[in-house]
């Protein structure tokens, strides 16, 4: 498949139809040749990060609606408008490919219209850039009610928290401490010749200078290493496993969590791996047999534990609860199109309820750890707010660290800072 129809193809999933990037992109990149898979990869990431700037140029461009094959058209205008704008290839390729894509598409009608739409936003190159200025969406690159809330959240710290999302997350590794240290494997890596350093605040944690294919890391296939950011990796030494201790991981897949509390604590009675989907079960399956761990899987709803809970409490619970994923936007840009302003309180709602949930499952003296990948206080302190006046045995444990910021209830990490993802973690614990 040409890479230019497949990125079409992907981002029309996305835009028009809701559906997540990276399984579109695992759909339809496969159908290009190898070598185009990476491109057709950062056209798509491009296009997303750079949301909603292609868009407004399409606007500005597109007098008068296209009259059939709207949604992959309007995506393969989308790709050349961005690939003009903010990739290497040079301005003529850029147009004549996607000019030729048409073809591929069924659309060789529209082969002049595209030729023409693209020409103009070459031509208009810094006008447009300089329009973006005129309004926070394009300006910020971000939809209106997402800045509003980070200006409401966050108002030292919003526009920090919208560049770090504007850019390309790094490749970090968490290293398997069971079988290699980090110093030696920043070694191989350097044998290898991958440029890496170590990560902040984690003695496991190490930054990839460029991304590559996992395949390539010296011991991934042995489970000495697995693909983790730093910011999730501060999660299990805040959960603090003991020998002998009974764990549940709910909403645990894809399972980096898991397999990072076993790695910690080889000595837990058990470790039970919570998640709704079977299919999500099956990955934190893949990544146990990778790693040579072993945990009890069950498929069950966090916030019905009647359906799969065997009444045998736990020392303690990690709960990393369903959320917007506003604190990983650079990892995953679609957020910005997938994500509404009502999403966050139905969400604020969820993660209310399964906390609710769980607490009677954990033992006098046991420690809920809860967590996010969002930096939205709706999600965060909030629903632990509310949790707290209904359970005043709940005890709030501070999370002293050198890194992130204190919140009512926890501490919260902002995307970029010492390079990491946007993260909410805090402590309760139940009163004997």
């Amino acid at each position: 498949m040409n890479p230019r129809v497949a990125a079409s193809h992907i981002l029309a999933e996305v835009l028009h139809h809701h559906g997540n990037l990276d399984s579109a992109l695992a759909k339809h990149s496969s159908k290009c040749k190898k070598q185009d898979q990476a491109f057709v990869q950062a056209l798509c990431y491009g296009v997303l990060r750079e949301w909603p700037r292609p868009e407004f140029i399409l606007k500005q461009l597109l007098h008068t609606p296209l009259k059939k094959d709207t949604d992959l058209l309007r995506c393969l205008l989308l790709c050349g408008i961005h690939e003009l704008r903010c990739m290497q290839t040079a301005e003529y390729a850029a147009v004549s490919e996607t000019v030729e894509a048409c073809n591929e598409l069924g659309a060789g009608w529209a082969r002049g219209l595209i030729n023409a739409i693209l020409r103009n936003a070459q031509r208009k190159k810094d006008e447009f850039t300089a329009a973006f200025n005129t309004d926070p969406e394009t300006q910020y690159a971000h939809p209106r009610w997402l800045l509003k809330q980070f200006q409401q959240d966050w108002p030292d710290h919003w526009q920090a928290i919208v560049n770090a999302n504007n850019q390309q997350a790094p490749m970090m590794l968490r290293v398997n401490q069971r079988k290699r240290s980090r110093a030696e494997l920043l070694t191989l890596l350097q044998e290898k010749n991958i440029s890496a350093t170590p990560a902040a605040y984690t003695d496991m944690g190490i930054v990839l200078a460029q991304a590559c294919d996992v395949q390539a890391l010296p011991g991934f296939a042995k489970g000495e290493v697995s693909v983790q950011d730093a910011a999730a990796q501060r999660v299990i030494p805040i959960v603090n496993p003991q020998p002998g201790e009974r764990i549940l991981d709910a909403c645990a897949a894809p399972g980096g969590k898991t397999c990072h509390l076993l790695e910690q604590q080889p000595q837990l009675r058990e470790l039970v791996a919570l998640d709704h989907n079977p299919q999500r079960l099956q990955r934190i399956q893949d990544n146990l047999d990778r790693l040579q761990l072993h945990a009890t899987l069950l498929c069950g709803d966090a916030a019905q534990p009647h359906s799969w809970w065997d009444n045998e409490p736990f020392d303690r619970i990690l709960l990393d609860a369903p959320c917007s994923a506003s604190g990983v936007i650079r990892r995953h840009p679609d957020i910005k199109v997938l994500r509404q302003a009502q999403d966050i309180a139905a969400l604020a709602q969820q993660q209310t309820q399964i906390l609710t949930a769980l607490w009677p499952l954990l033992k006098p003296g046991g420690m809920l750890i809860y967590t996010t990948c969002s930096v939205l206080v709706q999600e965060n302190d909030a629903p632990l707010a509310q949790f707290h006046v209904h359970h005043p045995a709940a005890t709030i444990v501070p999370i002293d660290a050198a890194w992130g910021h204190a919140t009512a209830f926890g501490r919260q990490l902002l995307p970029g800072e010492d390079n990491m993802d946007g993260f909410y973690y805090a402590c309760l614990r139940k009163t004997p």
